[in-house]
C-alpha cells in the first residue's frame, strides 16, 4: 500500500537547508523518499505526467546529492512543457501556482481516490515556500552541477529565475538571434517603380480616409526581410500575399532577368492544402502576365517536406550546413510552428532569403511548446511604427496612418515588423460567429451572454443534461447525414472527404466523457446501432482517421485526415484514402493500406488543437461541464472560427463559454527580450 503524505509533513526546512554543515543522512534519505513519493502521487492524479517524474527521478541518480527542491523544480519544468511553456518561471509559480501551472484550484490538500489519506496540491506545496524564498530557490538550482547559465552543455539552464532544458534554452536564443539578423538585413528595390503596380494591384480608394490594411501589409513586406502578417479568419492574409508575390516576381524578372525561388509552407497538411487552394483562388482574380502566373507557385507543401523530415529524429536533411535553396518562404498557420520547428526552419533558411508569417495571433499557439507567433504580435493591434518607416508608407500608399502606441513602443524591436489585417470579409456585420468571435477576443463575457437572445442565425447554445443526453448524438448524427449518406451510396472517395469535411465535432477535452476519446466511442456505437457502420473498433468502411506522427516515406503528416471506403480496384478491400494535390491533375484521393498506418486516431471528433489549419462548414463544439484550466479564450475563439456557416455549441455547464472567455493563457516565452537585448534596448 502506497505511503499517503499528510499536509504538512513534507518538510521545506530540508528543501530549503542551505550550504554549511553536511544535511543528517538520516534527514536527507526521509526528504529524497518523501518528494519522490510525492511526485507519484501527483501523477496518480493527473497533475503531472509519468514522463515529469520519471525525468526529476533520472537526473537524480546523477546527482545522487541532488536536494528535493531540485527535484521537484525538474518535475515542474518538464510538466511545464507538457503545457507548452519553454520554461518554469520560478517568482511566477510561487505568486500564483495554479495558473502558472494550469492546474485547477483545489483545497490545500486532496483525499487520495483510494481514501487512504490526502494529497497536498502542486500549488499548495509551493505556496509554503513563500514568494520571498525565491532568491533561496535560485541558489539551490545553481549549486547543482546538472544546471547552468548556458555557457556549458548541462541538462538544465538557469537565466535570472527562469529554470529551461537545455535544448529549449537553446532554441530560444537560436530564434531570437536568428531573427534579428534578417531584421537588420536592408533591400534594394526600386520603390519608384513598385508604387504605382501596388496601387493597381489593390485598386485603393481615391479618397484614401480608410486604411487599406493588405495594400500597407504588402507594402510593410516590400521594405525588409522579415515581415509578420496577423489577421483573424477572412480578412485577407493569403489574398495579400498573394499579390506581393505576383509584385515580386514582376521586379524580379524585370530587373534580374530570372524569377524568385518561392516556396510556400503550412505545419500541417490540411493547412498546406487550405493554403493551396486559397492561393489558387486568389490568382484567378488577378490579371498577370503569362511568364509571371507560371513563376508563382501553385503548391503548398508541409514545412516538415520542405525540411526533409528524418524517420524518428528530431534532425531534418536541410540545416544550417545544408540550407535551403529558395529567395522566399511564405509560412502560413505561423501560431501553430512550434519553438522547435521555428529554430530548425530559420537555421535551414539563407541569410538573404525572404521571410513572411502569416498567422491569427489571437488562436492557441502550437501544441508543442512555445508561442513564438503570439510573442512576436504582442501589441501589434496599435500602430507604433517608427517615423521613418511611416514616412515610406505614406510614399507607397498614400496613406497618412496616426501613431496609436506611446512613444515607449520605439524600444520594441518588431515594431516595424508587424502588421495586423482588421478588416474580416468572412464574417459580415450580421454574422453571429464573427460577432462571437470578436467578443471572446476582447474577453467581453457580458457580450457573449447577450448573443444567444440576439437572433442570430449562424450560432446556437444547447445545454446538456449530462454525457448520456440523447440530444448530443443526435446532432451529430444530423451533421454526419450527408457524409454518411455518400459512403453508403458508394460515392468518390474524394467526393467522401468533401463531404467529411463539412462538418466536424470539436472538443475542448481530449479524455473523459466529454473529450474525444469518450465521444469517439459512443458515436461509433450510435452509428453501429443504426446500422451505418459495421464495427466500432479495428478498420471499419467509413472510419474517419486524423494522421498523428509525420510519416515522410508515406509522404503524410501530422493533422492529415483520411477516411476508410473499400477499394473498388482493389476488390472491395478497405484502404484509407487521403485527399493530395497533383500539378496534373488536381486534387485527387489517394489510398494508403491500413497496416501502413502506425499513428492514426479516429476522428468522428477532434480537439481543438488538432483543428487548428482546417475549416469546416459547421462545427459543434463540445465543453466541459465543469471549469477547467484548458478552458481558455484562444481555445474558444480557436474553436468558434474553424466555422464558416454555423456554430452550435454545447455543454451541461452553462457558464464555460463565459468561464473560458474570462481566462487568457499566457505563455512563458521569451524571445521579445532576448530580440531587445540584442538589440541592446531596455524594455
Amino acid at each position: 500500500m502506497k505511503h499517503r503524505i499528510s499536509p504538512g509533513q513534507l518538510s521545506f526546512d530540508s528543501l530549503l537547508e542551505e550550504e554549511g554543515a553536511p544535511p543528517d543522512i538520516t534527514t536527507e534519505v526521509t526528504g529524497s523518499l518523501a518528494i519522490d513519493e510525492l511526485l507519484d502521487q501527483w501523477v496518480e492524479m493527473q497533475w503531472l505526467r509519468p514522463l515529469d517524474a520519471h525525468l526529476a527521478r533520472f537526473l537524480s541518480e546523477h546527482e545522487p546529492t541532488m536536494s528535493p527542491l531540485v527535484r521537484l523544480s525538474i518535475a515542474l519544468v518538464s510538466h511545464q512543457l507538457g503545457r507548452g511553456h519553454v520554461c518554469l518561471d520560478l517568482e511566477q509559480a510561487l505568486t500564483d501556482a495554479d495558473a502558472v501551472l494550469s492546474l485547477p484550484p483545489q483545497e490545500r490538500s486532496v483525499r487520495a481516490a483510494d481514501g487512504m489519506g490526502v494529497i497536498e496540491t502542486p500549488a499548495h506545496v509551493l505556496a509554503r515556500l513563500g514568494v520571498s524564498s525565491v532568491g533561496l530557490w535560485t541558489e539551490q538550482l545553481a549549486a547543482s552541477p546538472l544546471i547552468g547559465d548556458g555557457r556549458a552543455s548541462t541538462p538544465l539552464v538557469l537565466e535570472q529565475q527562469r529554470l529551461y532544458l537545455y535544448r529549449f534554452w537553446r532554441c530560444e536564443c537560436d530564434v531570437a538571434l536568428q531573427l534579428g539578423r534578417r531584421m537588420n538585413i536592408s533591400d534594394s528595390l526600386d520603390i519608384a517603380l513598385l508604387g504605382p503596380r501596388l496601387a493597381e494591384l489593390f485598386q485603393r480608394n481615391a479618397d484614401h480616409v480608410t486604411p487599406d490594411w493588405q495594400q500597407l501589409a504588402c507594402a510593410l513586406a516590400l521594405y525588409q526581410r522579415l515581415t509578420v502578417i496577423s489577421g483573424g479568419p477572412g480578412t485577407g492574409k493569403t489574398t495579400t500575399v498573394t499579390r506581393l508575390l505576383a509584385l515580386l516576381q514582376e521586379n524580379a524578372l524585370a530587373s534580374e532577368g530570372q524569377p524568385l525561388a518561392i516556396r510556400l509552407v503550412a505545419p500541417t497538411g490540411k493547412a498546406a492544402a487550405r493554403l493551396t487552394e486559397s492561393i489558387g483562388r486568389a490568382l484567378e482574380r488577378l490579371t498577370l502576365a503569362p511568364e509571371i502566373r507560371r513563376s508563382l507557385p501553385a503548391e503548398a507543401t508541409t514545412l516538415h517536406r520542405l525540411l526533409g523530415a528524418r524517420s524518428d529524429s528530431r534532425h531534418f536533411r536541410h540545416d544550417r550546413q545544408h540550407p535551403l535553396s529558395l529567395d522566399l518562404l511564405v509560412v502560413d498557420e505561423a501560431s501553430m510552428v512550434d519553438l522547435e520547428l521555428m529554430a530548425a526552419l530559420l537555421a535551414a533558411l539563407p541569410d538573404q532569403a525572404r521571410l513572411i508569417l502569416l498567422g491569427d495571433k489571437d488562436q492557441l499557439a502550437s501544441v508543442e511548446a512555445g508561442a513564438v507567433l503570439g510573442d512576436l504580435c504582442q501589441g501589434a493591434e496599435r500602430v507604433g511604427y517608427s517615423d521613418e518607416l511611416m514616412t515610406y508608407l505614406q510614399t507607397m500608399t498614400g496613406t497618412c496612418l496616426e501613431r496609436e502606441q506611446p512613444a515607449a513602443s520605439a524600444t520594441d524591436p518588431m515594431r516595424d515588423h508587424v502588421v495586423v489585417l482588421r478588416q474580416s470579409y468572412r464574417f459580415e456585420a450580421g454574422s453571429g460567429i464573427g460577432r462571437l468571435a470578436e467578443c471572446i477576443n476582447a474577453g467581453d463575457t457580458a457580450g457573449v451572454r447577450r448573443l444567444w437572445s440576439a437572433g442570430y442565425e449562424d450560432i446556437a447554445w444547447q445545454r446538456l443534461s449530462g454525457p448520456g443526453d440523447r440530444q448530443l448524438i443526435g446532432l451529430i448524427m444530423e451533421g454526419y447525414r450527408n457524409y454518411l449518406e455518400l459512403m453508403q451510396q458508394g460515392g468518390d472517395p474524394l467526393e467522401i472527404l468533401d463531404a467529411l469535411g463539412r462538418f466536424q465535432v470539436l472538443c475542448a477535452l481530449r479524455r473523459g466523457p466529454w473529450g474525444t476519446e469518450g465521444l469517439n466511442e459512443r458515436i461509433a456505437e450510435a452509428m453501429e446501432r443504426e446500422g451505418l457502420i459495421a464495427a466500432t473498433s479495428g478498420w471499419y468502411a467509413g472510419r474517419p482517421v486524423m494522421i498523428t506522427r509525420n510519416d515522410p516515406q508515406l509522404a503524410l503528416y501530422n493533422g492529415d485526415i483520411g477516411i476508410t471506403l473499400p477499394d473498388s480496384r482493389a476488390e472491395g478491400r478497405l484502404r484509407v484514402f487521403f485527399e493530395v494535390a497533383d500539378d496534373q491533375k488536381g486534387r485527387r484521393a489517394r489510398a494508403v493500406l491500413p497496416g501502413r498506418l502506425d499513428s492514426v486516431e479516429t476522428a468522428w471528433a477532434m480537439t481543438v488543437h488538432k483543428s487548428q489549419g482546417s475549416e469546416f462548414e459547421r462545427i459543434l463544439f463540445v465543453l466541459p461541464d465543469r471549469p477547467n484550466p484548458i478552458l481558455t479564450r484562444e481555445l474558444v475563439y480557436t474553436a468558434v472560427t474553424r466555422a464558416r456557416s454555423h456554430c452550435q455549441l454545447v455543454s451541461a455547464f452553462d457558464e464555460a463559454l463565459v468561464h473560458a472567455t474570462a481566462r487568457r493563457v499566457h505563455r512563458a516565452s521569451h524571445i521579445r527580450e532576448r530580440l531587445q537585448a540584442a538589440a541592446g534596448l531596455s524594455s
